[in-house]
């Protein structure tokens, strides 16, 4: 089994990228089905979502935009609770379907904080894209349009996803070995 080793934590490969490219394809197919009539913009979630972004928008087939927003809430392996917009949207969403894409959802209140920030500049609709989500961890109320792979409550890193800013370079996720 390959391990990383990251700072002070090991960790091992916990979703190989060929799965990974394989579900992102399955939800680039959903979207294009779902969204065809839709000219939506895609408000990738940065930095995490960097990956996800680039790959699921290489197999959208669809007249779209897309641009970038920052947000945080993590430091080091847990949400800090405090939720720092970043760097925020500078088009109008004004009537237009909003397709926020996420790297993970994990407690939801991230999500749920943004989902209200957008609502206020009067979107038709906002569907959410995620490539993780943590079900057992959620708390608060989310409809997830689109869900690439539900994983447990492991702390992982790769494919976007970090450890204080490192291992976001990796092709597959790793798990934290305890």
């Amino acid at each position: 089994m390959e391990t990383i080793k990251i700072k002070d934590k090991e960790f091992a490969v916990s979703i190989p990228e060929s799965l990974i490219q394989k579900e992102v394809e399955r939800v680039a197919n959903e979207i294009n089905r779902d969204l065809k009539d839709a000219n939506p913009i895609f408000l990738s979630v940065l930095n995490g979502s960097f990956m996800f972004a680039a790959d699921l928008m290489k197999h959208i087939r669809i007249p779209s935009q897309i641009s970038f927003i920052k947000l945080a809430s993590y430091e080091g392996t847990s949400s800090t609770g405090v939720i720092k917009e970043v760097m925020g949207l500078s088009e109008d969403i004004t009537g237009r379907t909003v397709v926020v894409i996420e790297d993970i959802v994990d407690t939801g209140q991230t999500m749920q904080r943004l989902l209200e920030t957008l609502g206020t500049r009067r979107p038709k609709a906002i569907k959410i894209a995620t490539l993780l989500v943590k079900p057992d961890k959620l708390t608060v109320d989310l409809d997830i349009d689109y869900v690439a792979m539900k994983v447990p409550n492991d702390f992982i890193v790769g494919y976007g996803l970090d450890y204080d800013g490192y291992g976001r370079n990796y092709r597959d996720i790793y798990a934290v070995v305890e």
